[in-house]
């Protein structure tokens, strides 16, 4: 089980959730059935709401089922953070049919494996088995979408686990709790501006009637996705869905999201935090960016400036801070552009001291104003759409890849045509757009700088 914290949110070099990096996953050419370079999809909707997306894979007899749910921890209640993650947690505890533990120990039993997961905008349940066991995890989702059966005997040394993995994960992580302190200037009074894994003293409060509210408020079935990758075909996945979900009734509504946006910056703010067990600094900053569901184009054209300013070792920020001034170890940028609200713009650069920092904020500022005033280079152009692409179809053969990819889009607001078409959306991208997105979100704007620093010698 796991919660997308937010330095893994800002820096985007792994973690499931980023559409910039799971895209990649949608040039196809091969594995999957495909036809011109997409995969095999096939969708349907049941009469209780369940969403249902299919992608035959014949290579192997196994079989990837994810379930996703359309709420996050931007839904909860005030004065209860934490409480979609507990919650997860909370789904392995048992149903009428089976005791605690007992999902995981079945499907391991079966040969399979499975885990879940918890973001700001949704939670996601998987397993991955063979395709003659997958009646069977079939069942035991649908079974605990609606029989979870909690009591404080299994609630309350589980909340427990959860502040330990609070403790472990964000108040002894020291970029945890810069990214987080960051995260709260960056979004605001927006649910965003939250941890998922919640505020301590709040964690410590939620128990058993709470985490049934939220399960009855939210896990429905009008409220949920379910994704098949695997050696199947969709008339078996539609027989055995309905036979196994179909009888599910609704018993909430779906999740309607109507929080405000997230509020634009009204300052450029630097947020530091020094800790004795950093031994190597960091310097970030983040900007307020367009995402996929409220403007394609800019998404697109964000996705290539960010491949363009910092992703790798050609791009402008590597070769003049790395390899020209030899002021970093490191440096790059990061744009994801799925979340259901605002999406992020960021830049990371790992100095070599902290006397850099004056120079790197000089040079970081100085290549964002450069794109924004000239633009980019037809080569460069060219040379990040192609980088861009050609990842995509090297990492189209994972049936994980797949299932997230799909399942985060369609649990964010955004259709499995716009994933499919997702290598087309960059190619279209030009020169122009760079520009832009570089003029109109970054160059000039006001952002949060972040600085991770050791402890200052007495």
């Amino acid at each position: 089980m796991h919660i997308e914290n937010g330095f893994s949110r800002r820096l985007r070099k792994v973690g499931l959730m980023a559409f910039c990096c799971l895209a990649l996953a949608t040039g196809w050419s091969g594995g999957v059935e495909a036809k011109a370079g997409k995969p095999e999809t096939a969708e349907f909707t049941l009469a209780n709401g369940l969403q249902v997306l299919v992608i035959p894979d014949h290579r192997a007899p196994v079989v990837t089922q994810m379930v996703w749910y359309r709420v996050g921890s931007i839904d909860e209640t005030p004065g209860k953070t934490g409480l979609a993650h507990f919650l997860e947690h909370l789904m392995f505890k048992g149903t009428k049919k089976l005791a605690p533990g007992d999902f995981s120990a079945i499907v391991a039993r079966n040969g399979g494996e499975d885990n879940a997961f918890t973001s700001m905008d949704y939670t996601g349940f998987y397993e991955q088995i063979a395709v003659d066991r997958l009646p069977l995890v079939m069942g035991m989702e649908a079974d605990r979408m609606q029989n979870l059966q909690l009591s404080d005997q299994e609630v309350m040394p589980e909340r427990k686990v959860v502040l330990e993995e609070l403790g472990m994960r964000v108040e002894n992580n020291p970029g945890a709790i810069l990214s987080i302190r960051m995260n709260k200037v960056l979004y605001g009074a927006h649910p965003y501006g939250t941890p998922t894994i919640g505020w301590r003293p709040e964690v410590e409060k939620l128990g058993t009637a709470d985490a049934l509210a939220f399960y009855h408020r939210f896990y429905t079935p009008n409220n949920a996705i379910l994704v098949v990758v695997g050696d199947v075909t969709p008339a078996q996945i539609k027989k055995l869905v309905d036979e196994k979900f179909g009888p599910l009734k609704p018993t909430a509504q779906a999740n309607r999201r109507t929080i405000p946006e997230v509020a634009p910056l009204t300052k450029s703010t630097t947020v530091e935090y020094r800790d004795a067990r950093v031994t190597q600094p960091v310097w970030q900053r983040s900007w307020l960016a367009a995402n996929y569901r409220e403007n394609e184009k800019d998404a697109f054209a964000l996705q290539v400036f960010s491949q363009i300013l910092g992703g790798g070792s050609t791009s402008r920020l590597y070769r003049s801070l790395v390899m020209q001034d030899k002021i970093a170890a490191d440096a790059g940028s990061s744009y994801d552009g799925s979340s259901y609200y605002r999406s992020e713009f960021a830049i990371y650069v790992v100095p070599i001291s902290e006397k850099n920092i004056p120079a790197i904020n000089d040079r970081v500022e100085a290549l964002a104003g450069e794109i924004a005033k000239d633009g980019v280079k037809p080569e460069e152009l060219e040379r990040a759409k192609t980088l861009l692409v050609s990842s995509a179809v090297y990492n189209r053969d994972e049936q994980m890849g797949l299932a997230n990819l799909y399942g985060a889009a369609l649990a964010t607001g955004l259709t499995a045509s716009q994933v499919d078409t997702w290598p087309d959306g960059i190619r279209a991208v030009s020169a122009a757009d760079v520009k832009a997105v570089a003029q109109n979100y970054v160059a000039g704007k006001y952002a949060v700088t972040g600085l991770l620093l050791p402890e200052k010698s007495q």
